[in-house]
Parts: C-alpha cells; structure tokens; sequence
C-alpha cells in the first residue's frame, strides 16, 4: 500500500486487459480493485462474500440468477450495486466501462463456481497495479 492518494484515472491508464483487475489498494482485509471491461464475462458465484461494484465510466449490466429466475440490472455511471453472496451472475458492457470492485482480499475475480473461461477472461486475485 502506498500512503499517497491514488487517482483512479492514472490507475486505469496504466493498463488495457479487460477483465483483469488491478488492485489499487487494501482496506482492512478487502482488496479495492478496478478493472476495464467490455462484452460479456462468464457466469459465476462467490458462495462465500457478496461483491460491490461501482461505475466510473460507461454502464455495466449483470445478469442474475436468483430463485430460478434471471434478471438484468443496469449501472450507468456512478451507480453502485452488491451481488449477494451464492447469487450466479454474469456482467457485461456493450459499450465498455470502467469499474470498482470492493471484495475480501484473495477473491478469485470468477468465483468459487464459474463457467468454462474463454480467452480474455482472466482468473485472479488482482493484479498489483504498474
């Protein structure tokens, strides 16, 4: 960690992998991460933590399985949202976005149960930013 202030912009321009989250820095035991995406992620839960996210740029969508159903929610800029833990979800971004994550450090960025991945879609815990 550094104890200087960290510009989320600089942080965002320093890497162009989508779907590959950096970690900008820790509070207590939650990694703060951010991370470019575009198109779809695959379908995944974390059985064990819910996950907070926050729109910096563009809109992201997460579909969501709950209680048999799938819904979509929406997030233009700015908005937050939290997927419960144990819920099957899958974000996407049309039109790109850039996003904040706020989850238990050592979370793998496809949950604790996920679909087959794809070329793109990174398995991490975080990448340190550059």
């Amino acid at each position: 960690m550094t104890s200087e202030p960290i510009d989320l912009q600089t942080a965002l321009a320093g890497f162009d992998r989508l779907w590959s989250p950096r970690i900008v820095t820790r509070v207590n035991d939650y990694d703060v991460r951010v991370a470019k995406v575009a198109g779809e992620h695959v379908w995944h839960a974390h059985d064990g933590t819910d996950e907070f996210f926050l729109v910096l740029e563009g809109e992201l969508g997460i579909a969501l399985r709950e209680g048999g159903t799938e819904r979509v929610v929406v997030l233009p800029r700015g908005s937050v949202f939290v997927v419960p833990r144990g819920t099957e979800h899958r974000p996407f971004s049309t039109g790109g976005a850039s996003i904040l994550m706020f989850e238990p450090a050592g979370t793998l960025s496809v949950g604790d149960r996920h679909d087959a991945l794809p070329d793109g879609i990174d398995a991490t815990t975080g990448h340190a930013l550059a």
